[in-house]
């Protein structure tokens, strides 16, 4: 059994957690979402000023909270691509710290790999390979999981990502920061077919399609066109009924590739990982499609959809029990992309 201590700071959330496994012994989140509500969205550098100032604070707790001491960590984990830089090396270099001045394995974990991990943490009997749909404020991808640290991208949003979308929506109905709760929340009190939006489809060279690809730029300007329209028109936007007709046309776009790719690659089960994984109407076409193509779709619990630590540690307790290491020279990286994941390790063996 590994036990982690793992941290997570690639953008406004300080989270620490302590996992066994897939098992959750602690989790700490400490969000700054109050702290940039008032610029509308993240500022990098106060994101990592905040981090610093909870960091430390944040470990103590999830030590406390699991009631374990340093003699009973196995490793440290933590964050390092993709993210914002500052942000990300807090917690890259207080990991390092701890894990030099406790003689522990130091493993830095890819975010993204850390979302799929999200669905581990209910489901312990999931195992590769299987699709996970990754729907996040910065991404949107379909990727085929075939093995711990083996993955391929088999779709992607070719602009916006559905996160960026739902925020960018609710900030032109003036619904402020962040999006994707306010507007789902509106969105069950209205109309989901109020008003005809475009999915956004994805043109090949030969015509056609594309199937897994996806497109959420002209669907954000069609409802800004939508509200431009009916504010001319002299009545009163219908926020709520808006919201739902956007977030019925997202969830439908994402559910329509999901069970295509999931179809054509044979695989029997989708992991849903990333903030708008806790969207209602998401879930709720992914369910209902899957009921209808004998597929089986997890989620994450909603505390585990948001960014956290426990995620990341369950990926680095899998990729330790594989013999994976980090050296204590890595960096951290703005971007890079899930299929390059095994560029974080070396091998104990």
């Amino acid at each position: 059994m590994t036990t982690v201590l793992a941290i997570e700071t690639s953008c406004d959330e300080t989270a620490v957690a302590i996992v066994n496994n897939r098992k959750v012994c602690s989790s700490i989140v400490a969000s700054q979402i109050p702290v940039h509500q008032q610029y509308g969205g993240v500022v990098p550098e106060v994101a990592s000023r905040q981090h610093l100032e909870t960091i430390n604070v944040a470990i103590a707790q999830a030590l406390e909270q699991a009631q374990l001491d340093w003699g009973q960590i196995d490793a440290i984990a933590a964050t390092c691509a993709p993210g914002l830089v500052g942000a990300l090396l807090v917690g890259l270099t207080a990991a390092k710290t701890l894990a030099m001045v406790h003689n522990k394995p130091f493993l830095g974990v890819h975010h993204l790999e850390g979302h799929i991990y999200a669905t581990y943490l209910s489901e312990s009997s999931l195992n590769p390979p299987f699709l996970s749909l990754l729907v996040s404020g910065g991404h949107t991808s379909l990727i085929f999981v075939k093995d711990c640290g083996i993955y391929e991208t088999l779709g992607q949003t070719r602009d916006d990502a559905a996160g960026e979308a739902f925020d960018k929506v609710a900030r032109l109905l003036k619904l402020g920061y962040p999006g994707g709760p306010v507007i789902d929340k509106l969105a069950q009190q209205g109309n989901s077919q109020a008003f005809a939006l475009p999915e956004g489809k994805v043109s090949l060279p030969g015509g056609g399609f594309h199937r897994y690809d996806a497109s959420f730029s002209g669907l954000k300007t069609a409802v800004l066109r939508l509200v431009q329209q009916l504010e001319k028109d002299g009545g009163q936007v219908p926020v709520a009924d808006v919201a739902a007709s956007f977030q019925e046309t997202v969830a439908r776009s994402l559910t329509k590739r999901a069970i295509a790719c999931a179809l054509d690659y044979g695989l029997d089960t989708i992991a849903i990982g990333g903030g708008v994984a806790a969207n209602s109407g998401l879930r709720k076409n992914l369910q209902a499609a899957a009921i209808q193509h004998n597929l089986r779709v997890l989620f994450p619990p909603l505390k585990f959809c948001t960014d956290n630590a426990a995620m990341i540690g369950c990926a680095a307790a899998d990729h330790l029990s594989h013999g994976h290491t980090s050296p204590l020279t890595l960096g951290v990286e703005s971007r890079l992309a899930l299929t390059q994941v095994m560029k974080l390790y070396h091998s104990l063996e």
